[in-house]
């Protein structure tokens, strides 16, 4: 089966991959399960210089908001269970 570029079993060229040498795992390769480890901490310890950490002052707002807003949802959901489990009383006697 051909079509207009080559064929299937046949394709036009050669794979330039074939050339190259594989890669042996770059930075992990050459060091040690210990090494890799402390480049694994040294990672984390970058990424978390990059986090940008809530004031005193946010943290509580944040936290404040939060509670009341669990509340709210506690209650709204009582208030909907309470109603069903009068509906069903009501249902079923």
């Amino acid at each position: 089966m051909t079509d207009a570029v080559g064929s299937i079993d046949m394709p036009d060229a050669e794979d330039e991959s074939r050339d190259k040498k594989p890669r042996k795992g770059g930075k992990r390769g050459k060091k040690g399960p210990l090494g890799r480890l402390g480049l694994f901490y040294r990672q984390i310890v970058a990424e978390l210089r990059k986090v940008v950490w809530p004031t005193r002052s946010q943290l509580t707002t944040y936290t404040t908001v939060v509670i009341i807003f669990v509340v709210i949802m506690i209650g709204l959901v009582t208030v909907i269970d309470f109603g069903f489990q009068e509906a069903v009383k009501y249902v079923f006697g």
